[in-house]
């Protein structure tokens, strides 16, 4: 498939070329030192920006691998199904404005302990609200179960991680029984 714009370029580099060519003939021919030699060079020369472009379409139409298929996510996973409780305290935002209670809804996060978070996700459920500042208790979905419940055990202090900032502390309370 030849674009206009294509085949432009295509007739642009050809032409060049056969600048290039021309010079590289009358060079051939001219007298050392002279000025027909040196505007031959200089007509040789044209042709090294184009070299960039040629080389940039030969890279693309070398095959590439399939880039890595993306990790699985929550939506996944399907229903929500919590594996431990968690108290929850939402920190007071710095403007009062943006002081509002937590509406109802699904939330995902990373729960932060030292340096190594853990995406989970927690409802509010429908109905509720949640007051900043004042300690909930809520249900804890983990991404990866396997490989958090072991750093999650009841009495675990976290950092709740949304974006780039941390909104929230908490502490496990308990873990759930495994769903069967």
């Amino acid at each position: 498939m030849s674009t206009k714009i294509g085949s432009r370029r295509r007739l642009i580099v050809a032409i060049l070329l056969c600048v290039a060519v021309g010079g590289a003939v009358v060079r051939y021919y001219a007298a050392p030192s002279s000025t027909t030699r040196d505007i031959a060079t200089l007509l040789m020369v044209l042709w090294v920006p184009i070299i960039g472009n040629v080389i940039a379409w030969l890279i693309g139409k070398w095959p590439r691998r399939k880039p890595p298929a993306a990790p699985p996510g929550f939506d996944a996973l399907g229903a929500f199904t919590p594996v431990a409780l968690a108290e929850i305290t939402f920190r007071k935002p710095a403007l009062p404005s943006q002081d509002t209670p937590i509406a109802p809804g699904e939330y995902r996060c990373a729960l932060v302990i030292d340096k190594e978070g853990f995406s989970a996700r927690w409802m509010v459920p429908a109905g509720d609200a949640l007051e900043r500042g004042k300690p909930a208790a809520l249900e804890i979905e983990f991404l990866s179960p396997a490989v958090a419940l072991p750093r999650f055990q009841p009495g675990t202090n976290f950092r709740v991680l949304i974006g780039d900032s941390f909104v929230a502390d908490g502490r496990i309370l308990e873990l759930r029984p495994a769903l069967a």
